[in-house]
């Protein structure tokens, strides 16, 4: 049998570098790759403090992650920010991501701060607000740390409308403002003349209706809408299409209903039509309702907030309280529209990402292969990406599941210490903005989140558990 082994054609299972595989297969050799990444490298002493609580933190976990599939995010109505976001004021701007000065502020982040200040009527033009911005007269804040959430820039200024959602299960609500739609908008920005009457529209005329049919629907349940565009091809991140259209069955009957102007009527409905991405702003505080439910859980190594500012990664666990462990951003891999390239491009921004937290976005890539058109990819990597993050979570999600997977859960609450044990981060889709403030969005794309907060907050856990 020896013998019959050396005449056998050589066969190579190859665990090192992908150059060796390559040097294998240019000289006609058959060889393997395995996707194995050594654990990272941290301390040995916080090794052995996360080894020896490992049954507190399993419980823990436990814990968490029954919440988090318990949660029922429903749409309850609508109000103006300052009325009912937590510590909301005049002179406040929540952002995106973790903390950050104006000074370290992106160019989208500035944009959208200069609009929001427009749109305030704080300041007349770029200048007043950009003079105002940088003074000691606004105050910023992330979204996260009042129970709301913003795509790209993220900003919510004080007379916006927002989105009321209620995790009926646990009792804690979340906001978020409308989506206005992609390209030149406030969110990735821009602060022109044309998006600021886009704003201002919103407030006189798509706020009044919404709100009134919102009312009159009584509650809407997105977890269940969430569930059934999982299964028509979104991943309710950067594909809403599906999400937005049931969404718009069960809000249109309610707009007639409650709009006396047919015109008006027509040209809300008309908004959401023509919006794919309004669902967004929707799927987004539906997953921060049900995720900060599961905050302050002692011991937990699961995030429950991964988020962005265009200048820092940055994300927060159940078990470490609201400490914000963070690192540079970094830059999407990205299909640009014509005109761009990635030199155009900012760092990774938004809080877009709290949809991978709670399991959706990349995480559910595989429900939504299109995605990965955006960077070349086919629908077999979109397939590998979900199944790469089952490799760094606690559980699957009873409820949002992935047909072509054969109908399993989406892979639901990274687990901090699986993170750094495997050496695999999560899987981000995204939009792109331009780097400069005022111009917009120039593309979309994914990317794999930066392992360094990861390490600090697996560092951070430890400390606690001390």
């Amino acid at each position: 049998m020896g013998k019959d082994l050396f005449k056998e054609k050589l066969k190579v299972v190859n665990t090192g570098l992908n150059s060796f595989k390559k040097n294998l297969t240019d000289t006609g050799t058959s060889a393997v790759q395995v996707d194995w990444k050594p654990p990272v490298e941290v301390e040995p002493e916080l090794l052995e403090i996360i080894e020896k609580n490992r049954s507190k933190i399993n419980t823990a976990n436990k814990k968490v992650l029954e919440i988090i599939l318990n949660g029922k995010p429903i749409l309850t109505g609508m109000d103006i920010a300052a009325k009912v976001i937590p510590g909301m004021k005049k002179n406040l701007i929540l952002h995106s991501g973790p903390p950050i000065k104006w000074e370290k502020m992106c160019g989208p982040t500035r944009g959208a701060i200069i609009g929001a200040l427009i749109y305030e009527g704080l300041a007349q033009n770029r200048k007043e607000a950009e003079k105002l911005a940088a003074s000691d007269e606004i105050e910023y804040s992330p979204c996260h740390e009042h129970s709301t959430v913003g795509p790209m820039a993220g900003i919510v200024s004080a007379s916006m409308p927002v989105f009321i959602i209620k995790n009926e299960e646990y009792g804690n609500t979340a906001y978020c403002t409308m989506n206005e739609g992609l390209g030149k908008v406030l969110r990735y920005g821009a602060f022109s003349t044309e998006v600021i009457e886009k704003l201002k529209w919103m407030d006189k005329v798509l706020y009044p209706a919404m709100k009134l049919a919102i009312a009159r629907a009584g509650r809407i349940d997105l977890k269940n809408i969430i569930a059934q565009a999982l299964h028509m091809g979104d991943e309710v991140h950067n594909r809403n299409r599906a999400a937005t259209s049931l969404f718009y069955r069960i809000i249109a009957p309610e707009v007639i209903q409650t709009t006396s102007d047919p015109k008006t009527a027509a040209e809300v409905l008309n908004f959401i039509n023509g919006n794919d991405h309004f669902f967004l702003n929707l799927s987004m505080p539906a997953a921060k309702a049900t995720l900060d439910a599961a905050r302050n859980i002692a011991n937990s190594s699961i995030c429950v907030a991964m988020t962005r500012n265009g200048t820092e990664f940055g994300i927060q666990l159940s078990g470490t309280g609201d400490e914000w462990f963070a690192s540079k951003a970094p830059l999407p891999d990205a299909l640009f529209f014509p005109g761009y390239t990635k030199e155009d491009a900012n760092p990774d921004i938004g809080d877009s990402s709290i949809t991978e937290t709670v399991g959706l976005g990349g995480f559910a890539i595989a429900s939504a292969p299109a995605i990965v058109q955006f960077v070349g990819g086919s629908a077999k990597d979109a397939v590998n990406y979900t199944l790469t993050m089952y490799e760094i979570t606690a559980g699957e999600n009873n409820m949002y599941q992935i047909p072509y997977l054969n109908f399993r859960g989406t892979p639901t609450g990274i687990d901090v210490i699986k993170v750094i044990e495997n050496n695999i981060t999560p899987f981000i889709d995204t939009g792109v903005a331009h780097k400069k403030p005022g111009i917009g969005q120039v593309g979309a794309g994914v990317l794999s989140a930066p392992l360094e907060p990861f390490k600090k907050a697996f560092e951070g856990l430890a400390g606690e558990l001390k």
